[in-house]
């Protein structure tokens, strides 16, 4: 039974970061879906949701403002969730340049007061965005260019992380999305994606829905437009530029506010794993989603199974690597905390935080936790 245990985690984990991509590789070489892409110009509403962000969100809005559109069909729109600093004021300082200011009172979360910006708004795309992307400058051609093609309703653009200070968490994040971008691409030739680039994503805003407060908008909103029979597509020319995260404690609580969004957004689309009416749809979900929050439940079962074979020279070895594993990472996390540079440690020590995090985010779920507002990490 340990044997079966070990090899059945084995397996789990192997496919969830391995053999699933060769899966959409192949997929991708089999089924091509193009994009009916032209060089379109709708009306578009850029929408930045904000709280206390009095340090960028002048920054940000004068380089919305130096972005490749036209400027008569660019509508720029700063949604505050209740903020307490100077950012509103800092914000009704552009109203003369056309930005305009909405503030939701109450500290609704970033969902509802997106969900209260969309209603005001006038462009027949909405670009959702926050105040400490900045984007490449024809981001938003190459986003709107996608709904040339009738069939699609969400457009996602690439998160392209730089790591200022080196650090070691950052890497993690950096090798991370480049994993992420790379599937995405593969998913779109087929025919879609599941979930978009939460500071750089679009719909058509006739396809918006408004969602609960508590539920992750740039996973679920894309979903909810699936449900509606549109595509969603990955744009890799439409460039957002974020920092990484500087240290684990701070990668590990925003990933755990987000897989718990996520869980719960999950939750709320179950409908969408039904594999008759959404085969492709429900088996990305299965494979890229659930999968990956179990991974520390098949690593744990992995572990303590392998304690009990650890008297057959095999299972000693594939002990130890476990065991070795997990104390580079304790080693990163070690050298992190005393402001020592350790790149070889990158891989577990972003490895294990982001799992930690699942394991976080799975007990919130199970105690009915609901993470609804948030705060900025990356400053």
């Amino acid at each position: 039974m340990a044997e079966i245990a070990f090899w059945s985690a084995v397996v789990l984990i192997a496919f969830t970061y391995v053999g699933y991509s060769l899966v959409i590789l192949v997929l991708s070489r089999l089924v091509h879906n193009p994009v009916k892409r032209s060089p379109i110009e709708p009306k578009v509403t850029y929408l930045i949701t904000a709280y206390n962000e009095e340090k960028n969100i002048a920054a940000k809005l004068e380089q919305v403002m130096t972005l490749d559109y036209p400027g008569d069909k660019l509508e720029i729109i700063v949604a505050s969730d209740g903020s307490t600093d100077r950012t509103d004021e800092i914000v009704k300082g552009f109203a003369d340049r056309g930005v305009k200011l909405i503030r939701v009172e109450g500290r609704m979360g970033k969902t509802e007061t997106q969900n209260q910006a969309v209603k005001q708004a006038s462009g027949d795309i909405v670009i959702f965005s926050d105040a400490t992307t900045r984007y490449e400058r024809s981001a938003i051609r190459n986003l709107v260019r996608n709904y040339a093609d009738p069939s699609v309703g969400a457009v996602s653009g690439r998160y392209e992380y730089c790591n200022p200070t080196g650090a070691a968490i950052g890497l993690g994040s950096i090798l991370f999305w480049k994993y992420e971008n790379m599937i995405k691409t593969m998913q779109t030739n087929i025919k879609t994606i599941t979930g978009c680039c939460g500071c750089i994503y679009s719909v058509r805003r006739e396809a918006y829905t408004p969602l609960p407060a508590d539920i992750i908008s740039d996973l679920v909103e894309p979903l909810k437009v699936l449900e509606k029979g549109y595509r969603i597509v990955f744009e890799p020319e439409a460039i957002a530029f974020e920092e990484t995260t500087e240290k684990s404690k701070e990668e590990f609580r925003m990933r755990v506010r987000v897989i718990t969004r996520g869980m719960r957004g999950l939750l709320y689309m179950k409908m969408l794993f039904n594999p008759f009416r959404y085969p492709f749809v429900s088996f990305q979900l299965l494979s890229h989603k659930v999968l990956r929050w179990f991974i520390p439940v098949f690593l744990a079962v992995a572990l303590v199974s392998n304690l009990f074979l650890a008297g057959v020279p095999f299972y000693s070895a594939t002990l130890a690597l476990q065991l070795s594993f997990y104390a580079l990472a304790l080693i990163g996390f070690v050298a992190e905390k005393r402001n020592i540079l350790a790149k070889p440690l990158t891989i577990p020590l972003y490895f294990v935080t982001v799992n930690l995090a699942a394991v976080v985010a799975m007990y919130r779920i199970w105690k009915g936790h609901k993470a609804v507002t948030w705060e900025t990490v990356r400053k």
